[in-house]
């Protein structure tokens, strides 16, 4: 059986045409129903006026009372009734005496009958008008005394009644009215056309839909602009924000009714506001705000001209740290597998030694290696044993060296486990140090002695990070620009330049702390960032014990605690205490190597 198809409703732009069409034809009818009638009213008193004329015309005229006096009135008054009532368009012209016996009459037959209508007010020097069914009708007319010699009704010798047939009265209003339909109907049709162009028009912009489906639409509209969790921005023709949804309002950190103001007046970062202004669409932008790594994809609206532009935001602040964490991990890998090939040589040549039966050079050669690459780590530690920033340290020492750096940390840093709070998570410290340090390192490779050296130390209820290079420097002017987004005077990589120190300002601006570039002493460029500890007592916790810090030999005691670190060449080591680990810890008793975080 087949189901039969339920009728699709009459669109919204078909429902406005049937009503205005409907609008305008009451409107029509009831205008032509008024005028028919306020048109036959004044035409019943235009013919009273008329007829009233005529009437008094005649009984003024003394031919009319000399006519009286003859003994056969009818004989001069008929002709001259029917004269006057051709001349005077009238329908009929009625002469009388007193007691009502017709002198005169267009019909013959009539003339000696009695007069059909009233003549008592008349007869009492009343001319009056009425409307009397008589001999022709239905019809308006006009009753009007004759006197001779005086106006009293003693002096009244007859009577003269001049009328219009009512007929003749609603011929004359139908023309009219046939005149009116005529120019309504025309304007109808007229208002039909314009009705039928506009709605054209509105069914293109509607996409033919009616009011049921635009509402839904609207509904469906409403809830997925709230349930998208990425934000959502649309700006119209003139650059206004035109709609904004909750994910948009949330990443771009604004309050308050925004709908209708200016992009320029959100405050928004510059680089931020400038992509949002742009004309040409932009693809997968990142933007950084105050507390946000954002990417941004804008595509203008046109419809053969510019009528706006749709804005989608995505967080990726979360992602952009994991990348930078992912990236570090990948440099610590390939400084341990530059290592472990460093040690493969270093191990063949310690049996290449024992085979030629030199053991004792052979002891001494593995030896010295060991103590140098424990020294190493038991030194980081021991300047810097928050276990976190000392594992940051070793990694990007071993990384430095692989790229022809020294990477040195200063006697000034001391640093102890447990002093940096909960409210400094250890990601954003590996943002703002790694990336600083990666900096540096570009900055200083290649130059006359490269090397880079790191200071961490708690001062004055602060956390101050220092990291200098002996690279080109930073220029003066660019003393603001180095941190903005984008900005960078390396050559572009594949994946774009300029992000990182936009990552430190963002992270040192959401703990509200401190950040600046100064010129380094001998040359190069040094980055200083100072974080408030929330109430620490600034002594900077001193130097970390010689527990630990000494290998199972002796050989690195705890001496070189607060001296300067310095990377040498890639070695391996087996240390058995206070090695940092992979996972930002500090063990006992394991075997790395001095990149392995």
């Amino acid at each position: 059986m087949r189901i039969p198809a339920i009728p699709r409703p009459r669109s919204l732009a078909g429902q406005l045409f049937a009503m205005q069409a409907v609008l305008i034809a009451v409107l029509v009818a009831g205008y032509a129903v008024f005028t028919y009638v306020s048109d036959r009213g004044q035409a019943e008193e235009a013919a009273g006026r008329q007829a009233m004329a005529v009437a008094q015309s005649i009984a003024d005229a003394p031919s009319v009372r000399e006519a009286i006096r003859t003994a056969d009135p009818t004989a001069e008054l008929q002709p001259y009734a029917l004269r006057v009532q051709h001349d005077a368009d009238v329908d009929f012209v009625t002469i009388m005496n007193p007691e009502g016996i017709r002198w005169t009459h267009p019909d013959p037959e009539q003339i000696g009958q009695h007069f059909r209508g009233h003549t008592e007010r008349a007869l009492r020097g009343e001319p009056f008008t009425e409307v009397y069914t008589g001999t022709l009708g239905p019809s308006v007319r006009a009753v009007v005394p004759i006197y001779d010699g005086g106006r009293d009704p003693a002096d009244i010798v007859g009577l003269v009644s001049a009328g219009i047939r009512v007929e003749a009265i609603s011929k004359r209003v139908q023309d009219q009215l046939t005149a009116l339909i005529g120019v309504a109907g025309g304007a109808l049709a007229l208002g039909a056309i314009g009705t039928y162009v506009i709605n054209a028009r509105l069914r293109r912009h509607t996409h033919g839909m009616n009011a049921a489906e635009l509402s839904r639409m609207h509904d469906y509209h409403q809830a997925a602009l709230h349930a998208v969790r990425e934000g959502l921005l649309m700006l119209d023709g003139q650059y206004r924000v035109a709609l904004i949804n909750d994910g948009g309002r949330e990443l771009l950190g604004v309050a308050g009714d925004v709908v209708g103001r200016s992009v320029a007046e959100l405050g928004l970062p510059a680089p931020l506001t400038g992509a949002l202004l742009a004309s040409e669409p932009r693809v997968d932008e990142v933007h950084l705000t105050a507390e946000r790594v954002l990417v941004v994809n804008t595509s203008p609206v046109s419809g053969g001209e510019r009528r706006g532009t749709v804005v989608t935001l995505r967080d990726v602040t979360e992602l952009q740290s994991l990348m930078g964490e992912l990236d570090s991990e990948r440099g610590f890998t390939q400084a341990l597998r530059s290592q472990a090939h460093e040690a493969a040589n270093r191990l063949h040549t310690v049996v290449s030694l024992i085979e030629l039966g030199r053991a004792e050079e052979a002891v001494e050669f593995a030896t010295a290696e060991l103590e140098l690459a424990q020294a190493l780590t038991d030194q980081v530690v021991a300047a810097v044993s928050e276990p976190v920033l000392a594992a940051l340290l070793l990694g990007k020492t071993a990384q430095a060296n692989e790229r022809g750096v020294e990477l040195v940390v200063s006697e000034d840093s001391r640093l102890d486990d447990g002093l940096l709070p909960d409210a400094l998570p250890s990601r954003d410290l590996v943002t703002i140090l790694g990336n600083l340090i990666d900096n540096a390192v570009d900055a200083a490779q290649g130059s006359v002695g490269a090397r880079v050296t790191v200071t961490a130390y708690a001062e004055g209820g602060e956390l101050v990070l220092r990291v200098s290079d002996t690279g080109a420097g930073v220029d003066p002017t660019h003393a603001e620009a180095v941190f903005q987004r984008g900005f960078s005077t390396k050559p572009a990589g594949p994946g774009g330049r300029g992000l990182g120190l936009a990552l430190v300002r963002q992270a040192v601006g959401r703990h509200e702390g401190e950040l600046s570039v100064a010129e380094a002493d001998g040359g190069g460029a040094v980055f200083e960032v100072r974080l408030p500890l929330g109430g620490g007592d600034g002594s900077g916790g001193g130097a970390g014990s010689a527990e630990g810090a000494g290998s199972e030999d002796g050989a690195a005691s705890a001496e070189g605690t607060g001296s300067e670190v310095r990377a040498g060449p890639a070695q391996g080591s087996d240390s058995a205490d206070g090695v940092a680990s992979a996972d930002g810890t500090v063990s006992r008793g394991s075997v790395v190597s001095r990149g392995d975080v």
